[in-house]
């Protein structure tokens, strides 16, 4: 989005004819409004909290009246949008399911409440008459000059040392200082904005601390969600292989009991279809369950589950692994589905002879590739396996790359941190 001093580098006539003039008076304008409601409250809470000091009340109104800022932040947040890129909040999240008392002391607490406090104190006092003032000036200057020709038959129109009296004299001045006025006026406007503005951002917007801290809650929800995501996983998992798998084995079983009783004919057959179909029922669900959260994983390690799932795979795979300790869970579920999805999509579609499997750690980072010798040529936008392993990736604070061009080899390589983000 382009800012408002992008706008006054423009070219003259290319900033003259934008809406940046625009924006710049309704900027100043809208704060007038600002200005006068900050001041009000802020004279109405420290009112009222000396005069009910005596009684204690008072005292607890005077230390929330610096909360104060974080609405007057808020307005002037939005109210930037006119004039420039979006700021984000310095403020950090609440905790859910706050209530009002703890609210006020969490932002009591933040320097970014003070900081937007004293903007709005400076709005109040100092940036108030200012832009009332350049406001009414220029809106009157370009409304008097190039509205000259009428308002000349109500009175005579003063501009400066001229008095004009008639259409007549007006009229030049319509034309010719018209245009002129609204640039000069535009240009000053536009100027003391652009100065406000970048006063505005520095007081409400966020600090490099604070960016941090917001990248680092956001890295602790979309960890807290995978965390949410995986252990349903593992709950469906335990379902499956406690449950539904058992009672597969004992189906499979009591067929095969009734297959060795029952004499040769019609009912014979029949049971041994349905054997055969519940030992086809009980291998597939067996595969899901490994898809699902295999068991070796979760009791032997990420090298352990690699090399089982090569060993399923239909293509030769050469695994080096080499992990001297147990990785956190998350890391190792995330590890072991970049290889399972990469081998399946090795044998559906790279046409390859011969795959590896390499996995190491280097300065605190879990690298793993999975590698063919395929025909190469891979869309990592035509499904949505990959699409999903790079969301848990950056959960994690890891990244996913895929190199494929066309004849090959392709490889997928996925690299994270060995340990996750407080």
């Amino acid at each position: 989005m382009a800012t408002v001093w992008n706008a006054l580098g423009a070219s003259p006539w290319r900033f003259l004819t934008s809406a940046w003039p625009l924006r710049s008076y309704a900027y100043l304008i809208s704060s007038v409004p600002v200005a006068v409601l900050t001041l009000v409250f802020v004279l109405l809470f420290a009112g009222v909290g000396l005069v009910t000091a005596p009684i204690i009340v008072g005292l607890l109104i005077l230390g929330a009246v610096p909360v104060l800022g974080v609405p007057i932040g808020k307005v002037e947040r939005f109210r930037l949008r006119l004039v420039g890129p979006p700021v984000p909040s310095p403020h950090a999240p609440l905790p859910d399911g706050a209530r009002l008392r703890e609210r006020i002391d969490h932002w009591r607490r933040e320097r970014a409440t003070l900081r937007s406090f004293g903007y709005g104190i400076v709005l109040g006092l100092f940036l108030l008459p200012l832009n009332a003032l350049a406001a009414t000036m220029g809106l009157v200057i370009v409304f008097v000059t190039i509205g000259s020709p009428v308002l000349v038959f109500w009175d005579p129109v003063s501009l400066g040392p001229w008095i004009l009296d008639s259409v007549g004299e007006a009229l030049p001045f319509a034309l010719i200082g018209g245009p002129i006025a609204y640039a000069l006026t535009s240009y000053v406007v536009t100027l003391l904005v652009a100065a406000e503005s970048e006063l505005a951002k520095a007081l409400l917007g966020p600090r490099e601390d604070e960016l941090r801290r917001s990248i680092a809650a956001l890295r602790r929800s979309r960890l807290d969600l995978v965390g949410a995501f995986e252990t349903e996983r593992q709950r469906i998992e335990r379902h499956l292989h406690d449950g539904v798998q058992q009672r597969l084995v004992g189906l499979t079983m009591t067929l095969g009991l009734a297959e060795l009783d029952l004499p040769e004919g019609e009912s014979r057959r029949l049971v041994v279809k349905a054997h055969a179909e519940a030992e086809a029922a009980l291998a597939d669900l067996r595969e899901a369950v490994r898809g699902i959260h295999p068991r070796v994983l979760v009791d032997h390690g990420l090298e352990a589950a690699v090399r089982e799932v090569a060993d399923r795979s239909p293509l030769p795979v050469e695994v080096r692994i080499a992990l001297p300790v147990r990785l956190p869970a998350p890391i190792e579920a995330a590890a072991y589905f970049v290889v399972s999805e990469g081998l399946a999509n090795v044998a559906k579609h790279a046409q390859a002879r011969h795959c590896e499997v390499d996995g190491w750690i280097r300065d605190g980072r879990l690298v793993v590739s999975v590698t063919d010798d395929g025909i190469g040529g891979a869309d990592p936008s035509a499904g949505t396996g990959l699409t999903g392993l790079v969301t848990r990736l950056d959960a994690l604070g890891g990244t996913l790359e895929l190199s494929s061009p066309i004849g090959g080899p392709t490889r997928l390589r996925m690299e994270s941190p060995c340990r996750l983000e407080d």
